[in-house]
């Protein structure tokens, strides 16, 4: 039984990636080397992040909300705009379109991503001897992280990539932008401040990931 729940919970948190690969026009164009350069760009990028939170933010006495720690984290989150500039602006790709490219930009950013915050925890805590939903909340939390980093990217493409892009949706494209780098605060505070219980918080990004998908939809449009 634990076993079993192990490889749900991880198909249920690694799954969504092969799909959106195998599913959308990614395979056919054989852009698993972009995907890769993006994943490995991420896990620099996270090495960087782990040296800033360890210089800049000290270890929280307790579990209620600092905004200015909060705020330092937040500003320390658009290294991963960063990040993602360098990976849709500067890496070299295939002959492919920037449709595409920015799928699978995102797509290896979110797959690694994954991996290095979610594959241990699964390894250890989803083969213990008793039930618990945490892991399940954990693979849904990584399908909405999947969308969020695709829709992240996406925007970073209509910002540095497309050049007609209409004047009046400028501000709209930065703001999702800001909010979706700043997302990791605002969950934080619905825990912290608000008391939000796990549920609560994997629904609102859920939520906020279709709801970035129709923004998106209608700013590309």
């Amino acid at each position: 039984m634990t076993i079993f729940h192990f490889f749900n919970c991880a198909i249920l948190t690694f799954g969504p990636h092969a799909v959106y690969y195998s599913a959308t026009p990614l395979s056919e164009y054989d852009t698993l080397g972009t995907s890769v350069k993006a994943a490995v760009v991420y896990l620099g990028t996270a090495l960087i992040k782990l040296v800033c939170i360890a210089t800049f933010l000290k270890v929280p006495e307790n579990d209620n909300f600092d905004p200015y720690q909060e705020l330092l984290k937040a500003l320390i989150g658009f290294i991963d705009v960063a990040g993602l500039y360098f990976a849709l602006t500067q890496l070299t790709h295939r002959n492919i379109s920037q449709n595409h490219k920015f799928q699978a930009v995102g797509l290896g950013w979110a797959f690694a991503d994954s991996v290095l915050h979610r594959l241990a925890p699964l390894w250890v805590g989803a083969r213990g001897l008793e039930f618990t939903w945490e892991y399940i909340l954990q693979g849904l939390e990584a399908n909405a992280n999947l969308v969020l980093t695709v829709s992240l990217a996406a925007l970073g493409s209509l910002m540095w990539l497309r050049k007609n892009k209409p004047r009046t949706l400028i501000p709209i494209i930065y703001l999702c932008a800001g909010i979706l780098a700043t997302m990791p605060s605002i969950t934080s505070y619905l825990r912290r401040s608000l008391g939000w219980q796990p549920p609560k918080v994997v629904g609102f990004e859920l939520f906020s990931s279709l709801e970035d998908l129709l923004t998106l939809r209608c700013s590309s449009g």
